[in-house]
């Protein structure tokens, strides 16, 4: 054999000695393991254990539990399902399908009108072990009944203590014991690109089942304010936006943080399809609380009272008045005995801030009050004779 081939066949040897000695350790090893679990009364660990150190059955350890599954737990138990029956007014034909009356009579006689009773269904989420939960207001405002599922089967009948559609809020109250609770953060400390958690029960009643449905995504944005549509006045302030999935059934349910804490009420979406789009829109708790204590106490939230009418500051009366500009509103009258008239608030003047956020239209300057409670102290900023001056006044109540 010449020397280079006896050089291969002196390699080969090596790599099958060293085959020969890792299989030798790998039974020991097993040996020993095996050993010793009978000794101790267990059962021997499987392949899967012995490579891994980790269990056969599927159970990976604490990599599961994330932060959402742990907020999931712990609001989930205190998120309701709500069913409201309303009552709406509906119109139709004195005699539904007749062909010979729609053909020949329909232009003579007007539609009756009838009352009609439908379902409102959402969520909700209990925030205090006496049984209050909080929703939204076009969940339960106006409903004749209201009835609380929660997730492990316990049905109540709910009272309405108070409902505010300005503020799509409202504080049902069911008597029950041993009621879970879900614990309030605080949404002024909320971060955009953190964790948030929508839980609620989206198309509940077509699923028949009160567990909570968990959908889980990031704080979008803060401070968002929605104009309401139609002539109801409300505003949408300062609200919370979230690619979280919200859907039909979602209202009234609680978005939660990372913590497992409540910082908002699910509101709204903006869809084009009805469905989740990535846009949706939660109440802040921070605001949900003050409206809570207002319901509670006086089941409603009071308005309150500044005391003067205002109107559009134009060109041609900012030219008469020798402005600098058109921004701003003018006052065109106060109430006597008014918080404005108390402080000094004259017609003529022009506001053109509140609370250190210029207004420059009728618009700016209803969102900068909104929110406001009696008691509260606002910071006016006003124009007049060329001059800017500030007044503090305290709101009051609305004269009843």
């Amino acid at each position: 054999m010449k020397g280079g081939a006896l050089k291969y066949v002196f390699i080969a040897l090596l790599f099958v000695l060293a085959g020969v000695s890792v299989g030798l350790f790998v039974t020991v090893h097993t040996l020993r393991n095996l050993t010793a679990a009978n000794v101790a009364g267990a059962p021997a660990p499987t392949f899967v254990e012995r490579v891994t150190g980790r269990a056969g059955d599927g159970d990976v350890g604490d990599t599961r539990r994330t932060a959402i599954v742990s907020a999931a737990q712990r609001v989930g138990p205190a998120t309701v399902s709500i069913t409201a029956v309303k009552t709406r007014i509906v119109s139709g034909a004195p005699r539904p399908g007749d062909a010979f009356f729609d053909r020949f009579l329909r232009g003579y006689f007007p539609d009756w009108l009838r009352e009609e009773q439908y379902h409102s269904f959402g969520s909700g989420v209990i925030i205090d072990p006496d049984g209050y939960l909080l929703t939204n207001d076009h969940v339960v405002g106006r409903a004749n009944a209201v009835t609380v599922t929660l997730n492990d089967g316990r049905e109540y009948e709910g009272r309405v203590l108070g409902s505010d559609p300005r503020y799509d809020l409202a504080v049902v109250k069911v008597e029950g014991e041993n009621l879970p609770v879900a614990s309030l953060g605080d949404s002024d400390d909320v971060i955009v690109g953190e964790w948030a958690i929508a839980i609620g029960n989206p198309f509940g009643y077509l699923l028949n089942d009160p567990d909570p449905t968990v959908t889980a995504g990031v704080i979008s944005a803060l401070h968002r304010d929605v104009q309401g549509e139609g002539e109801s006045g409300a505003i949408y302030k300062d609200m919370i936006q979230t690619d979280a999935a919200i859907n039909p059934g979602n209202s009234g349910g609680p978005l939660v943080n990372s913590r497992g804490e409540v910082i908002g009420i699910s509101s709204f979406i903006f869809s084009s399809s009805g469905g989740s789009q990535g846009i949706g829109f939660a109440i802040p708790v921070n605001i949900a609380r003050q409206v809570i204590n207002e319901l509670i106490e006086y089941g409603r939230v009071r308005d309150v009272w500044v005391g003067i009418k205002v109107q559009p500051l134009s060109r041609a009366i900012a030219e008469r008045l020798r402005l600098p500009s058109a921004d701003g509103v003018l006052v065109s009258y106060v109430e006597d005995e008014s918080p404005a008239a108390r402080v000094g608030i004259s017609p003529g003047d022009v506001i053109v801030g509140v609370n250190g956020d210029a207004v420059t239209n009728i618009r700016q300057a209803r969102r900068a009050i909104f929110g406001s409670r009696v008691g509260d102290v606002i910071r006016l900023a006003v124009l007049r004779a060329g001059e800017t001056m500030y007044y503090d006044l305290e709101l009051e109540e609305v004269p009843r």
